[in-house]
């Protein structure tokens, strides 16, 4: 099964990336925007696991969830590499920084620990908001982005979750498997 662990977003935060979105959305640009409700703060892509293995991932991801709540912020736009040629439309995510690089450390030694391949790159903490398909009206969108368009809000992060994630023709749908709650 396809897999991943990630912090989920709390409602008030869906409903401020809606509306960023939105003012993303009337440049018509060739962008496949992310759904809203299935935007997510990626900790580790597991890829392909087998289910047997999901006891031991959980036991080890719950020795994780000692650790306790933290302050987020999702804060400005981008694009990834850059955005003179990106391939992804970022929101950023700030705060506690400390605490989540540990959190995300933590998880992905667990992940090692259990034989699953570690991350080659860099955690980079931030929120898909869409995939670039193709330079239709792109520079219009991506000189707005520049402008630094006003994108704000908060919140706790006081739980992450396993997920399952099934790939259709309309888009990824994910599954809550396991949510575990910092102490």
């Amino acid at each position: 099964m396809r897999t991943f662990i990630a912090i989920p977003l709390p409602r008030e935060c869906q409903s401020m990336l809606e509306k960023v979105q939105d003012s993303l959305r009337a440049f018509q640009a060739d962008v496949r925007w992310a759904a809203i409700p299935s935007i997510h703060l990626t900790l580790k892509f597991l890829g392909e696991i087998d289910r047997s293995s999901s006891p031991r991932l959980s036991g080890a991801l719950k020795e994780i969830a000692a650790a306790q709540p933290f302050p987020l912020s999702i804060r400005g736009l981008g694009g990834f590499p850059n955005l003179h040629s990106p391939r992804v439309i970022w929101c950023g995510v700030e705060g506690d920084s400390a605490k989540l690089a540990g959190l995300q450390t933590a998880v992905e030694k667990a992940c090692e620990t259990l034989g699953l391949v570690p991350e080659d790159r860099i955690f980079h903490p931030h929120l898909t908001l869409g995939r670039v398909q193709g330079k239709k009206n792109l520079q219009p969108l991506l000189d707005y982005i520049r402008i630094g368009t006003e994108v704000e809000a908060s919140f706790t992060v006081d739980h992450f979750n396993l997920y399952q994630s099934v790939l259709t023709p309309h888009g990824a749908k994910y599954t809550i498997l396991e949510q575990f709650e910092l102490k």
